[in-house]
């Protein structure tokens, strides 16, 4: 957590980047440090410039335990999420998450990729194929966010 606020306050300071919006993001244990640093944003100097968090195969919960939530943060955050989890994620199971979402103070969406595992791995799919569908739902939400500034 510390490295990427470090991250964030030299891109703010420097003169190379003019930083207008922040989406913040990662994959697994990262989205949950990225909704971590975003809900630290929240009536902070960087509030302002933040749009939203995208979760990529967020751990929701160790496998098979789905009564081990690891929703403190998510619970908490006031920006809009994009959350991408494979269909038989085992971290991310969908009733789960669904649940979750109604507990949120915003509003989420949810991209499924359809057969796809934690590390979204999909039988007889090339993984090319699944990073293209990944990337072109991340794309168009991140347009639809900043087209509703």
């Amino acid at each position: 957590l510390f490295r990427s606020r470090a991250v964030m306050e030299h891109v703010k300071s420097s003169k190379e980047y003019e930083v207008k919006s922040w989406f913040l993001g990662g994959r697994s244990m990262g989205s949950r440090a990225a909704a971590c640093i975003i809900r630290q944003c929240k009536d902070s100097p960087d509030e302002g410039l933040v749009d939203g968090l995208i979760c990529l195969s967020f751990p929701l919960h160790p496998p098979k335990q789905q009564s081990k939530l690891r929703t403190d943060d998510l619970l908490l955050v006031h920006y809009p999420v994009l959350f991408v989890s494979g269909s038989l994620d085992e971290m991310c199971e969908k009733s789960v998450l669904e649940r979750v979402l109604n507990q949120m103070p915003v509003a989420a969406e949810v991209h499924w990729v359809e057969g796809a595992s934690h590390g979204m791995e999909v039988k007889q799919r090339a993984r090319e194929d699944i990073m293209t569908e990944i990337n072109t739902k991340v794309l168009s939400w991140i347009q639809k966010i900043l087209q509703k500034r």
